[in-house]
């Protein structure tokens, strides 16, 4: 059986302003689960989260 690791989670930072991007990527980073610069979500390591990730890239870091 596989068994949960931590590191089936990513930690992520808001780190850019998303002042003067489109709708769709300010959508993206609410989704991803932001309220403000510098908070760190933790979201599970699945394809639509790198999605949304490879989305606003240069928005975002991811923490180890």
């Amino acid at each position: 059986m596989a068994t949960k690791k931590k590191s089936d989670t990513l930690k992520i930072r808001w780190v850019v302003s998303f002042i003067g991007c489109p709708r769709s990527m300010r959508q993206t980073i609410r989704g991803l689960g932001f309220r403000r610069m510098n908070q760190v979500v933790e979201r599970p390591d699945n394809p639509s989260i790198r999605g949304m990730i490879a989305r606003v890239h240069h928005l975002v870091r991811i923490e180890e």
